[in-house]
């Protein structure tokens, strides 16, 4: 079965005309990388939106392994199935590196404790040392900072990882650095992982291309 199925999905924004997304159909398995190509205003953010439970589509349905978006309790769903990986990091300024990525855990209702010796663990895993687990995240570059983002999405347990741009903002070390680690999440450990991504070298690199044109997959 599919991790996310799209089925004869199409978005509209009120008061325009043209469909962002148009009946797209298709399944996302775990234990691969998609990326998602296209121009600006193709329908990407929109569809990511929808996988992420921030939007509904107008027609047909987006569902998470064979359930309805529409009958699931979206909130719960954000929280502990999908986690979003942002170009702009939306790392909390004044909460510590170690802080940041125990939030998400301790709305989970795990224990402070128990949080943040897992907090530990992850930013371990994507190689931010402890000295730097106390700083806030001002103090750290750009590639540490999507780091600490990419920890904290997997505070959550969640096993589908959604990227908007995640080295949109990085140079071509902490790009790879990124991409070394997404491409282990899903090799390695059977995450899902799906790219919306400008970078041709990096949609290149999927498992899966998708481009979208005029909201559709061509």
């Amino acid at each position: 079965m599919s991790a996310l199925a799209l089925k004869n999905v199409t978005y509209r924004y009120k008061n325009s005309p043209k469909a962002a997304v148009s009946e797209i159909s298709y399944e996302f398995m775990e234990g691969k990388v998609y990326a998602v190509s296209g121009h600006s205003g193709s329908g990407k953010s929109t569809l990511l939106s929808m996988l992420a439970g921030l939007d509904l589509p107008t027609e047909g349905e987006v569902s998470f392994r064979g359930n309805s978006l529409k009958d699931l309790d979206l909130d719960r769903y954000r929280r502990e199935s999908i986690s979003v990986i942002f170009q702009a990091f939306h790392l909390f300024e004044l909460l510590t590196v170690t802080e940041n990525v125990c939030f998400p855990m301790e709305l989970c209702g795990i224990r402070p404790k128990d949080a943040k010796a897992r907090a530990v663990s992850l930013l371990e895993g994507v190689g931010i040392t402890k000295e730097k687990m106390e700083r806030f995240p001002s103090k750290l570059s750009g590639g540490e900072r999507q780091r600490v983002a990419i920890a904290r999405s997997l505070a959550s347990n969640a096993k589908i990882l959604l990227a908007d741009e995640p080295t949109g903002n990085l140079d071509s070390a902490n790009t790879q650095n990124i991409v070394d680690i997404l491409w282990s999440l899903a090799h390695d450990k059977g995450y899902l992982v799906i790219i919306v991504t400008h970078d041709s070298e990096i949609a290149g690199m999927a498992d899966v291309l998708l481009r979208m044109k005029d909201g559709k997959f061509c």
